[in-house]
C-alpha cells in the first residue's frame, strides 16, 4: 500500500481522537482545573493520558499514529477514558490497525452482487418497502414499493445510486424526509463507520470527495467524526401522493456478507401511516418485481 494511504490512516485516527477529546470537559471525568482559563474546549492530551494510564509522550505518539505495537489493552484504556460507546470503540480499534499498517488492502474490493435468494426475498414482500445496501451506502437492490416511497432508482445513474449521494444531492430523495437533518446525521455517521472498515477503498474516497465539494452540509457533518450503526429506528416521511407519515425500519446484516444489509420499513398496524403505505402500494406497478445492479 502506498505511503500516502497509511498517512491518511494516521490523519483519520488523530482527527477522531481530537474530536472525542473536544466533547469532554474536565468536570465530566472528575478532573479539577482550579478555575484556570482554557484556550480550547475539551480535554488536553496530558489529561487524557493520565486518565488512560499512559505517559503523555506515548499518548501523543498514539494520537499521531506513531506508536508501534499498540495493544488492545491500551486502545481499550483510551476508549474508556474518552467514554466511547461500543460502536466508537470498534471504530477506534480499526483506525489504530489502519494507522499501523495492519489493515493494508492486498486487492481491490470485490464487486458487490446480491444473491438470487435475497432478490426472491425482496420480491416476496410487495407490501413492505425494502432494499439492500452495500459498502459506502450503495443501493444494490430494491423492490418497487421502496422506489415509490423514495425515488425511481432505475432512473438514477448507477454511480449515483447511493443513499448518501441521494440524500444530500438529489432533491426528490431529500424532500422525502421531514426531519432531514436527523436522516443526514444518521447517514453520515454510518458512512464514516463504514469508511473505517474499508480505509483503502478508492471509490469510497471519490464519493466523500464529491459530497464534500458539492455539499456544505455534508462537510459540516463529516467533520464531526460521529460514527453510528444502522440497526433500527424510524423516520418522519412525506410523499406527494400520501402526505406525511412515520415508518419504522429494521436492518438485518447478512451473515455471509457483513457488507450487505437488508433494510425494511414498516408502519404500525391500524395507524394513519399504515393507510398512507397502502395508498403508495396501490400506486406501485408490478409490486412483486425486484431491481438490482452490481456495484464495484
Amino acid at each position: 500500500m502506498a505511503q500516502s494511504d497509511q498517512g491518511n490512516g494516521k490523519s483519520e485516527l488523530g482527527e477522531f481522537l481530537r474530536s472525542r477529546r473536544a466533547r469532554l470537559r474536565p468536570e465530566d471525568v472528575e478532573l479539577r482545573t482550579f478555575g484556570e482559563r482554557r484556550r480550547v474546549p475539551g480535554l488536553r492530551r496530558e489529561e487524557l493520558a493520565r486518565l488512560a494510564g499512559v505517559s503523555v509522550d506515548y499518548y501523543v505518539r498514539f494520537e499521531q499514529g506513531r506508536a508501534a505495537n499498540v495493544s488492545d489493552a491500551v486502545v481499550g484504556a483510551v476508549a474508556t477514558a474518552l467514554r466511547l460507546d461500543e460502536t466508537e470503540t470498534g471504530h477506534l480499534h480499526r483506525l489504530v490497525r489502519t494507522a499501523s499498517g495492519a489493515s493494508r488492502a492486498t486487492a481491490a474490493p470485490a464487486v458487490q452482487r446480491v444473491r438470487p435468494g435475497l432478490l426472491q426475498l425482496l420480491g416476496s414482500m410487495p407490501g413492505t418497502p425494502a432494499f439492500i445496501v452495500g459498502r459506502r451506502t450503495d443501493v444494490l437492490a430494491w423492490n418497487p414499493l421502496f422506489a415509490t416511497l423514495i425515488t425511481d432508482f432505475s432512473a438514477v445513474p448507477e454511480e449515483q445510486r447511493n443513499k448518501a449521494w441521494l440524500v444530500f444531492l438529489h432533491e426528490e430523495t431529500r424532500g422525502r424526509f421531514v426531519n432531514w437533518e436527523t436522516k443526514a446525521r444518521d447517514l453520515v455517521g454510518y458512512l464514516r463507520l463504514d469508511r473505517g472498515r474499508h480505509p483503502q477503498d478508492p471509490v469510497f474516497a471519490r464519493l466523500v470527495a464529491e459530497l464534500s465539494e458539492r455539499s456544505a452540509e455534508f462537510r459540516r457533518l463529516w467533520e464531526l467524526q460521529e460514527v453510528r450503526e444502522k440497526t433500527h429506528g424510524g423516520y418522519h416521511l412525506r410523499h406527494p401522493e400520501a402526505g406525511e407519515f412515520t415508518l419504522a425500519y429494521e436492518s438485518l446484516s447478512l451473515p455471509d456478507d457483513p457488507d450487505q444489509t437488508l433494510i425494511m420499513y414498516t408502519a404500525e398496524p391500524g395507524s394513519p401511516s399504515e393507510a398512507a403505505l397502502r395508498i403508495l402500494a396501490a400506486k406501485t406497478p408490478d409490486p412483486g418485481a425486484v431491481l438490482t445492479g452490481a456495484r464495484p
